[in-house]
């Protein structure tokens, strides 16, 4: 395994440089106002873009496997969030009340798309069921994730109803989601052939409202309101955190009979949470000055994540290829 594997990306260096940017420069006043224009118009098209990326026949080949698609959801809705709950005399004294609350956030999001489907199809996983499972996590998300931080987090959105929390972010995601996938027919081919530039459109928005939500945050004192201790405890949290669902993603697949390509999918969809997903709904459904502390673990956890499921990737890569898998290679 290459060290290059384990360090931090290109664009995880670039968030820690937005969140120190805005430390010493945060936003305020009118240029703040302005700037939550640019991010709500940039979360606009980041979700405009993926349904029109998202390609309706490969979620309908996947949709079939049911029994796996009920286990990922389960591990990503009902799992995590029992985790969280129960780690609770663990994780509060850990890593302090607020940042527990932003624990009990990320329990509650959706799963990742892209990196959950790549690292399958690195791992030589089933490949149709994880971008079918991914996907529906995500839309499911929509709905599920503002359910679960009203149950968690006793969180109503911006002084609303659940419900009200729903519609702001159908409002927001889902809408210029379902305007993709309308537009698909007519610009499909064309966000196919520059998936390689459209990426910065989604990295842009998340460092956008980054930014924004750790300025308001910085103009709070949010770097006095958490001890270096407790960062440093987050990270211990985020670890333990994954670790269980990984051990529990791994014992469930065997337990239930699934096939190893689908074992590698359950691992690698169920153990996910989407930081793309998960900033902008932040910026939906707390207020401003909340949403540093909260999106914190979320920021350690996605990077974690990432650099763990890349040395599982390449473990279950190296494997000796199956009966199913040569025959697949032998021209008909």
């Amino acid at each position: 395994m290459k060290l290059s594997r384990l360090l931090p990306d290109t664009f995880t260096m670039t968030l820690v440089a937005v969140v120190l940017l805005a430390s010493f420069l945060p936003a305020s006043g009118q240029v703040a106002v302005g700037f939550g224009w640019l991010t709500n118009i940039a979360i606009a098209l980041l979700f405009f873009l993926h349904g029109a990326k998202l390609s309706r026949e490969a979620i309908i080949s996947g949709a079939g496997h049911w029994r796996l698609h009920l286990l990922v959801f389960g591990l990503t809705f009902v799992l995590f969030p029992v985790l969280g709950l129960a780690l609770k005399p663990l994780l509060s004294p850990l890593v302090g009340n607020e940042l527990y609350l932003g624990m009990l956030y990320l329990c509650a999001l959706p799963a990742t798309v892209q990196s959950a489907i790549a690292f399958t199809s690195l791992a030589r996983g089933n490949i149709p069921a994880a971008i079918c499972s991914a996907a529906a996590s995500s839309l499911f998300g929509i709905f599920l994730t503002p359910l679960l931080v009203t149950l968690l987090l006793n969180v109503h959105g911006d002084g609303g109803s659940t419900v009200d929390a729903i519609l702001k972010i159908s409002v927001q995601l889902l809408l210029p989601f379902v305007a993709g996938q309308i537009a698909r027919r007519w610009i499909g081919a064309w966000v196919g052939r520059n998936k390689s530039w459209l990426k910065f459109v989604d990295q842009g928005s998340i460092l956008l409202v980054v930014y924004g939500a750790f300025s308001e945050a910085v103009n709070e004192g949010i770097w006095q309101q958490i001890p270096p201790l407790e960062l440093l405890g987050l990270v211990l949290a985020c670890c333990v955190l994954l670790a269980l669902v990984l051990l529990a993603s791994s014992l469930l697949g065997k337990a239930f009979g699934f096939s190893q390509e689908d074992r590698i999918t359950i691992l690698f969809c169920g153990s996910k949470k989407s930081l793309a997903t998960g900033v902008p709904m932040a910026q939906v459904l707390f207020a401003g000055s909340t949403i540093g502390v909260l999106i914190l673990p979320l920021m350690l956890f996605h990077q974690i994540q990432l650099m763990v499921c890349a040395v599982l990737a390449q473990r279950y890569a190296k494997r000796p290829e199956s009966v199913p898998e040569l025959m697949a290679q032998v021209d008909p």
